[in-house]
This record gives structure tokens, C-alpha cells and sequence, in this order.
């Protein structure tokens, strides 16, 4: 029995008006995908310094989305879903913080990751907020950063997709995007030698399909397909679900982690000192702003051309004096992981040179951990700490005591009362 499927695949190849010789072997087609990466770059840029504003137009994001827009065909009304609609208040990511912040930091993860695990972490993510008009359309962009995993998505694609397979994709999901994308996937595959690693080519012809261009096959199995269907959406909802868990869990671990650190950036300010936050740390959002907002853009040269700079840069949080350029103190908060990177990072800084004399070290955890941090520092490898006068200073005693420091006290005097020695 002949596979029609391939056989109009490898006509819609022929075709000099279809999408795959227009679009897909277009020569600036790789130039504009250098383009819109950096323009969404510039995206993230300005949501993270609070720049981007409150308005779709004449914003930067206008800017790479009409870039989208003018793909060639498959991409026209790329730009529909992002259009402000101020009477629905849909996509809500410009009139509300942090939605805004939380489109940038997927733009942004999604930039930096490398495997399509990592791109459905990010978009896993992005749904568990249900942002008010913010779905699959985004998949336009992602697709620009990562061709071979993201497939693009529109209406005509998804109506390709359904009349090829029998599957009932619907717009607007995210759960039905990534079944429909599992979908793909498993099409690319077998098909890869008349298509490409690229989703860009399988899309194009999709798109053709459900613009009407060429009529889909008959299905192998009306019944078949609907399983098959069926068995992608509820994997993807059950993916969905252990995510949401896992993601609870860390949200928890990441809120405990951050609002300490925030804890004790508010101490160092109150008592005049200038603040470092870890510089993977800086553009956490906390309290409707990010974790790093008011404190140093940048190490002192001394500190950021010495050695261990790239270990001293993600302390968690170091005070500095305010007329010197020498660290005051630096922690390092544990919430649930083990102590070693943190204690490396602090003997770097140690060894920098760069440490006040009357400096202090604190290991910053759960009131819980303690005998667990004890143990952890009677390794082999932790023998120099001794050296260091690492103190341990539980949540609860800070969280108690936070306040009368901040309003009564000068130095680190109270932080040493509070906290404990550990060696």
C-alpha cells in the first residue's frame, strides 16, 4: 500500500509556490533568525532594568514580533496575539509586573537553555501562571530560538496537524500545543529525509495542508488516530500535573531562599552598608521588584578582576563598607542544599585578599540544619574553614531579630550574638 502521506510531502517539495521552496529555503530566512534573537534579547534586557514600559506599541517586542510577522506567509498575523486588547486586557503582560517580568524570564531561559527538556520546563512554567491571553502564540518566538525542538504554532497549523493525524488540537493551550508538538515530532521523524531537524520545514508543509493549498490524505485509522490523540493530551496533562507539584515544591524552596535574602539585604542597607547580591540572584523578582533593585550593579575592580571572581560574584549576599571597597560580610543561605559550593565560594573570597579584617561568615539556614551543617563541616575537605571563623546563623533568630538590629544597631556585633560558631 503506497504511504500517501510521503508522496504529497514530496509533491509539496516540488512545488516552487509552497512553503517549503518560498520560506523555508529562502535565502534571508537564517539572517532573520539571527535578527529576532537579538531582538529578543533586547526584549528581556528591558523588562529586567524595568525600561520596557506599559504598551505593545512602539515597544521592543513590537519590533521582533512584526519581524515574525513578515516570514513570508506561514508567519502572517504573528503579531494578532500580542496586539494590546484593552477591553479584554489580553495578552495581560504590559499593564501587569509581573506577568511582564515572568514573559521576560522565559524569553530569557528559553535564550540560555540548550535541549527541549529545558524549553518545556520554561513553558511548563509560563502556564502554571495563567496568564490572561499569553498562550501558545509565544511558540513563534521560541521557535526562532530553538528551530530544531519548538515547533511554530497557528490556526493553519493546527488544522494541518488535525487533518493530517485526525488529532483535535485546540488554539490557545498549552497542554494541546505540546501534545501537538509530541505529535510533530514523532511525523519529523519519520519523514526526516524528505523534511529537516529544522520543525521549520514540517510546519510549512502543515501550514499548506490547513491553508487549504494541498487536501490531507485519508486517515490510515479513524479510530487509531483518536488514540493516538487521546494517549499525546493525556501524557501531557499528567506531565503537567508532576510538574505543577515539582514546581510547588521549588517555588517554596526558591520563596524561602530569596525572602532570606532579602532579609539581609534590608539589614545591610539599615545599617549602611552596601549591598552585593549573587549575580544569579539579582533579577529574582521579590515583593513586586527584583531581589537585586538598590544594591551594587557591579563588584569592586578588586574583587571582580581577582582571583575567584566568578565564585565571589554568586555569594548570595556580601555587605561592603560604604567609603571602601573591602567586604564586611558575606552569606551564604542554605535552605535545603548541601553547604560545599557555599563554603567554596567563601574561602575564594578569603584567599581574595578583599575581606575586612573584623569580617564575618555566616552560613545563613533553617534553625533544622544545624547539626546537619555541623556534620557536613567535619569533612576533610572542609579542614581550612576552621581558619575562616564560618558562623552559623539560624532563620528563626534572624527573622526575630532582624527588625531592632536594623533600628538599633551599628555593626555586626548583634549578627555575632545571634549567631553561632561552628568549629
Amino acid at each position: 500500500m503506497p504511504d500517501r502521506l510521503q508522496e504529497l510531502i514530496e509533491q509539496w517539495r516540488d512545488d516552487p509556490s509552497a512553503t517549503y521552496q518560498t520560506w523555508f529555503l529562502w535565502d534571508e530566512r537564517l539572517k532573520n533568525f539571527r535578527s529576532i534573537r537579538r531582538g529578543i534579547g533586547q526584549v528581556v534586557e528591558e523588562i529586567e532594568a524595568g525600561r520596557f514600559g506599559v504598551a505593545y506599541r512602539g515597544s521592543s517586542l513590537e519590533t521582533i514580533v512584526h519581524s515574525v510577522a513578515e516570514q513570508r506567509q506561514i508567519f502572517r498575523g504573528a503579531d494578532h496575539a500580542f496586539l494590546w486588547k484593552p477591553k479584554l486586557r489580553i495578552p495581560d503582560i504590559y499593564e501587569n509586573p509581573p506577568n511582564q517580568r515572568a514573559f521576560g524570564r522565559l524569553l530569557h531561559h528559553c535564550s540560555c537553555c540548550s535541549t527541549g527538556a529545558e524549553i518545556l520546563s520554561g513553558i511548563r512554567t509560563i502556564d502554571q501562571l495563567k496568564i490572561k491571553g499569553l498562550g501558545p502564540a509565544v511558540a513563534n518566538l521560541i521557535y526562532f530560538l530553538h528551530p530544531t525542538h519548538a515547533p511554530p504554532f497557528n490556526t493553519a497549523i493546527v488544522n494541518g496537524y488535525n487533518a493530517i493525524t485526525g488529532s483535535k488540537v485546540k488554539l490557545g493551550s498549552w497542554e494541546h500545543y505540546l501534545a501537538m508538538r509530541e505529535g510533530i515530532l514523532e511525523l519529523n521523524a519519520r519523514y526526516r529525509d524528505l523534511l529537516s531537524n529544522d520543525l521549520g520545514a514540517i510546519a510549512g508543509f502543515l501550514f499548506d495542508v490547513g491553508s487549504g493549498r494541498y487536501p490531507a490524505p485519508p486517515l490510515e485509522s479513524e479510530d487509531l488516530s483518536d488514540r493516538d490523540w487521546d494517549r499525546r493530551l493525556a501524557e501531557a496533562r499528567a506531565e503537567a500535573v508532576k510538574f505543577e507539584k515539582t514546581a510547588l515544591q521549588q517555588r517554596d524552596t526558591d520563596r524561602t531562599h530569596t525572602e532570606v535574602q532579602a532579609w539581609i539585604r534590608d539589614l545591610g542597607r539599615a545599617l549602611g552598608y552596601r549591598v552585593w547580591i549573587a549575580a544569579n540572584d539579582r533579577s529574582r523578582p521579590y515583593d513586586g521588584a527584583r531581589l537585586g533593585e538598590g544594591c551594587l550593579d557591579q563588584l569592586p575592580a578588586a574583587l571582580a578582576n581577582g582571583a575567584g571572581a566568578e565564585s565571589i560574584r554568586l555569594i548570595d549576599v556580601l555587605w561592603l563598607e560604604a567609603g571602601a571597597d573591602r567586604v564586611t560580610a558575606a552569606f551564604e543561605v542554605e535552605h535545603s542544599t548541601t553547604i560545599y559550593s557555599g563554603v567554596v565560594r567563601m574561602l575564594d573570597l578569603a584567599l581574595s585578599g578583599e575581606l575586612h579584617a573584623s569580617a564575618g561568615l555566616f552560613l545563613v539556614a533553617p534553625d533544622s540544619r544545624e547539626g546537619d551543617v555541623r556534620a557536613q563541616l567535619r569533612r576533610p575537605a572542609f579542614s581550612r574553614i576552621a581558619d575562616l571563623d564560618v558562623r552559623y546563623l539560624p532563620y528563626g533568630e534572624l527573622e526575630r531579630h532582624r527588625a531592632s538590629i536594623a533600628r538599633f544597631g551599628t555593626d555586626l556585633r548583634a549578627l555575632t550574638e545571634i549567631s553561632h560558631r561552628l568549629i
